[in-house]
C-alpha cells in the first residue's frame, strides 16, 4: 500500500482542503500515531490520524454542492460566530467552501469535501472562470470597461486581463480568472466607483439558477455540470 503526503491525505478524507490541512499541521492540531504531525509525514489507512480531536476513518465519499449565499453570511467557519457559513452547511457531512465570497457579496459558492477539486479550482495555475454581476454607486463612464479589462493595481500587483461589459448605466458583468481578496471591489475603487451589489452567477461551467437554488439553500451537483 503506497503512502500519501499527510496534507493530501487529510484533503482526500474530506476534512478540509490541502492548504487548510497544512495550516492545521502548523498549528499542532494534527496527530499521527500519537505524536504531533510534520509536513513531511506520509501516511496510509493503517496510520492513526487525528485532526482537531477527531480520528479520520479513511477517504470520504466525495460530494459537491452549489450554495446560494446571501449577503451577511461570513465564509470563515467559526462556530462562535452566528453569521458564519458553518451554521448553514449540509448536516451530517463535513464540507467546506471552495474559495470565498466576502460577507457583503452574494451568489454562487461551491461546497465540497474533495481536496483535489478544491485545489484544482482555486490554484492560480488553473485559471477557472468566475462570472459576476456588479452594481456601482454612480453612472459608469465610457472607458470604465476598458480600464477594468486591461488590469488595474490591486494589492501591489496588476490584475490579470479579464472580460468586462456594461449591462446598464450603473451595472456591469465581469469574468475573472483569478481571485484576489475583494478583487472586484478594489478594482472598481481604483477606477473611482464603489460597489453596492456583487452577485456571483457562475464558476467554471456551472451557472447559478435562483429558481432551482433559492437564497440560503444548497443543491447537490455533479462534476460534469461544473467542469
Amino acid at each position: 500500500m503506497s503512502k500519501t503526503r499527510l496534507a493530501k491525505y487529510i484533503g482526500h478524507a474530506g476534512v478540509c482542503s490541502r492548504r487548510q490541512a497544512s495550516r492545521l499541521i502548523d498549528l499542532g492540531e494534527v496527530m499521527v500515531n500519537g505524536r504531533p504531525a510534520n509536513h513531511i509525514d506520509h501516511v496510509d489507512e493503517l496510520d492513526e490520524i487525528i485532526v482537531q480531536g477527531v480520528k479520520l476513518e479513511g477517504p470520504a465519499k466525495k460530494v459537491l454542492y452549489a450554495y446560494h449565499k446571501p449577503v451577511g453570511i461570513d465564509c470563515k467557519l467559526k462556530l462562535d460566530d452566528p453569521s458564519s457559513l458553518i451554521h448553514h452547511l449540509p448536516q451530517g457531512e463535513r464540507v467546506y467552501p471552495i474559495g470565498r465570497l466576502d460577507k457583503d457579496s452574494r451568489g454562487l459558492l461551491l461546497l465540497t469535501n474533495d481536496g483535489e477539486l478544491c485545489h484544482q479550482l482555486i490554484h492560480p495555475d488553473h485559471h477557472q472562470e468566475k462570472e459576476y454581476l456588479v452594481e456601482v454607486d454612480k453612472p459608469l463612464d465610457a472607458d470604465f470597461c476598458a480600464k477594468m479589462a486591461a488590469g488595474v493595481p490591486v494589492d501591489g500587483q496588476i490584475t490579470l486581463p479579464c472580460e468586462v461589459s456594461l449591462i446598464d448605466e450603473t451595472r456591469f458583468k465581469i469574468i475573472l480568472k483569478q481571485g484576489l481578496n475583494r478583487q472586484i471591489r478594489k478594482m472598481a475603487k481604483h477606477c473611482g466607483y464603489k460597489v453596492i451589489d456583487l452577485y456571483r452567477v457562475r464558476i467554471a461551467n456551472y451557472v447559478l439558477n435562483p429558481n432551482e437554488v433559492s437564497e440560503n439553500t444548497y443543491q447537490a451537483i455533479t462534476l460534469d455540470e461544473l467542469l
